[in-house]
């Protein structure tokens, strides 16, 4: 038997020995086309299964949601082993700015945890002022010191909670303290140095006058008699005002009068 023949054993345990140069040839050819057939077929699943790949990466990235294992079969040709791809996707993506995540046995891209950071934005989000706000801060910011009485009075309607809320969160209105002389002791509001930034005021003082109201057409030219706009002082008369040492005492009081009539202004 020539070199050619022993080399050449089939998976069955084929040999060349009985046969003579002419059907060794043949069957030499035979095994070699074979052999071939299965590099081609090796090749076509090879590609298959890229294709798959691609096929499943296109619709993990393109959905709106997170999808199961029987929403990608749904989409992928029929054969597709979707574990497999799976498994190939998140070794692939592991190391990525994006990651496969699984969760609940569905599976979506999430950015990766260590570089989400840079993708964080910070915005300031204006806030209006609702009417009703704005009355209360005008009204704190001529009478200050003073309380929510007083802000009653002038308004002629309750003050919302909410009102004196939103001004406080923004840090134009603080407490000054309580009126001593008052039964009580009522709370007293007053601004802050933070509403005079807002408005580019030096003091209260430079809030505009009457006069002035009126040049900007603030106010009707035909005004009820008696009507005056008191002259804001950042002076207070400290000696009717009682320090307030605990914050608590503000929501206390904020609420003791809770049960009344809502206020009808419009927020």
């Amino acid at each position: 038997m020539t070199d050619l023949e022993e080399a050449v054993l089939d998976d069955a345990g084929r040999n060349f020995e009985s046969l003579d140069a002419r059907e060794a040839q043949e069957a030499l050819a035979e095994e070699l086309t074979m052999s071939e057939e299965d590099g081609d077929k090796a090749v076509a699943t090879a590609k298959e299964t890229a294709e798959h790949l691609r096929m499943a990466e296109a619709l993990l990235f393109a959905a709106a949601e997170p999808l199961d294992e029987e929403a990608i079969a749904a989409r992928l040709p029929e054969g597709a082993d979707i574990k497999e791809l799976l498994d190939a996707l998140a070794a692939h993506y592991e190391n990525r700015g994006v990651v496969l995540s699984s969760a609940g046995g569905k599976f979506r891209f999430v950015t990766a945890s260590d570089v989400a950071h840079i993708l964080e934005k910070e915005r300031v989000e204006p806030k209006k002022l609702t009417r009703a706000a704005l009355e209360t801060l005008a009204i704190i910011a001529y009478h200050q010191p003073c309380t929510r009485a007083d802000i009653e009075d002038v308004r002629g309607v309750q003050v919302s909670p909410g009102s004196l809320d939103q001004l406080m969160e923004i840090g134009w209105v603080r407490l000054r303290g309580r009126r001593r002389s008052a039964p009580g002791r009522p709370i007293l509001y007053g601004t802050t140095a933070a509403f005079l930034e807002h408005f580019n005021l030096e003091s209260v003082t430079d809030l505009p006058g009457m006069a002035d109201l009126k040049a900007a057409g603030l106010l009707d030219a035909r005004l009820p008699p008696g009507f005056s706009v008191p002259n804001p002082a950042d002076e207070v008369g400290e000696e009717d005002i009682d320090p307030i040492s605990d914050e608590a005492e503000f929501v206390t009081d904020f609420h003791q009068d809770e049960g009344g009539e809502e206020e009808t202004g419009v927020e």
